[in-house]
């Protein structure tokens, strides 16, 4: 049996939930609130192209020294996934600790020895507060942020504080949330060991630092960029770039007398009629780009032949995942740069930007898009 893992405010915290579970924000919610606490955070929505119910993981690296880049290993492991269990808990360190619903028990021979387990009801517990079924599914994401905020010896006020912040305007939402989240701590703390190894303790780390993901940075530095024009089909992982573009404009690009937007942003029927609608745009003078992923790289190849033969500028975000197509490829191949670097079907030749971090990603985004050719972005 190995010694469990001691260390404060530097590990990694591992979700492993399901698409469409609505975990996402649950996950972010924990992440925002340690670097509430002045510790430095770098987070990953970790996610192949799935339909709902598909897994996805979500992987916080909790750095009081600042480091963005994946450690490696994972201290804790959230297993919400009875499909991925055996993945997830190989991935623990000797000595990490294991947090998953001890609703139905799990064999002996699914853990390891060298782990700490810690069970909690949460299938349980949601049952015998909420009979809606959707309500029961949302809850148990904020039960098990509560739990955590007592296991890691996490400020709860911090949680309560983006609580009230997410739901701002929602506000009959807001103490619904705080009620589950104080239930999953209450328990936790009346019939679990809390602290365990692993602990937030408040620093001063943070200096100027925000919470923002590549695609939100990215749109946000199109704004600053001058574009008025986003036409976008969406596939995952590019999607939320149009969505965050679409949220600053709203924010940022109407005018403050008369109301009316100074924008465009059009959902394509496609992947092809979006990039002929930036090219369009772009045609007519206006600052246009499309984000998109590898499928749709490779469908737009004409278009992006005619942007460069007729000299249209026209930005592209290619958001990448695991391969060019459906199917397996976008689980084993990396083939988005070659598809980017000579797409259309001659000799032509394109900028390539490849951010290494969210601070990049706004600032390619924010780079204007005056070249007299096609130019495309990388957003990670």
């Amino acid at each position: 049996m190995s010694q469990p893992i001691t260390s404060v405010n530097d590990f990694v915290v591992k979700f492993a939930n399901v698409n469409g579970s609505g975990s996402a924000s649950a996950n972010t919610l924990f992440a925002k609130s340690i670097l509430r606490m002045g510790v430095p955070v770098a987070s990953r929505n970790i996610f192949p192209s799935n339909i709902q119910g598909l897994p996805t993981w979500y992987e916080v690296r909790v750095s009081e020294a600042g480091h963005i880049g994946r450690r490696g290993g994972v201290d804790l492991m959230v297993a919400m996934n009875p499909q991925t269990w055996d993945k997830d808990v190989a991935e623990l360190e000797p000595g990490g600790y294991l947090f998953y619903d001890s609703t139905k028990p799990m064999p002996r021979a699914k853990f390891r020895e060298d782990i700490t387990v810690i069970g909690m009801p949460l299938t349980e517990i949601c049952n015998a507060e909420y009979t809606d079924a959707r309500q029961r599914q949302l809850f148990k994401n904020i039960i098990y942020v509560g739990a955590l905020s007592a296991l890691l010896d996490m400020d709860v006020k911090a949680i309560e504080q983006l609580v009230s912040e997410q739901f701002q305007g929602k506000d009959k939402l807001i103490q619904p949330n705080l009620h589950a989240l104080h239930m999953g701590r209450d328990y936790a703390l009346e019939h679990l060991s809390c602290p365990i190894g692993i602990t937030v303790k408040h620093a001063d780390a943070v200096g100027k630092r925000i919470f923002i993901d590549g695609n939100s940075a990215a749109a946000l530095g199109a704004v600053y960029g001058g574009a008025t024009v986003a036409a976008w089909y969406p596939i995952t992982p590019s999607s939320s770039l149009a969505e965050a573009f679409m949220r600053h404009c709203r924010r940022y690009r109407h005018d403050p007398a008369t109301k009316e937007a100074r924008y465009a942003i059009i959902q394509a029927e496609d992947e092809l009629a979006s990039i002929g609608i930036v090219i369009g745009a772009g045609w007519n003078g206006a600052r246009a780009f499309t984000a998109t992923s590898g499928p749709g790289i490779s469908l737009m190849q004409e278009f992006i032949g005619l942007a460069y033969f007729a000299e249209i500028p026209a930005v592209i975000f290619d958001v990448q995942r695991g391969g060019p197509s459906t199917g397996m490829p976008t689980r084993t191949q990396q083939s988005d740069i070659l598809s980017c670097a000579y797409a259309s079907h001659g000799d032509t030749k394109h900028v390539l930007l490849f951010p290494e971090d969210p601070k990049e990603c706004f600032e390619m985004g924010r780079t204007p898009s005056t070249s007299r050719t096609g130019c495309r972005r990388r957003s990670s």
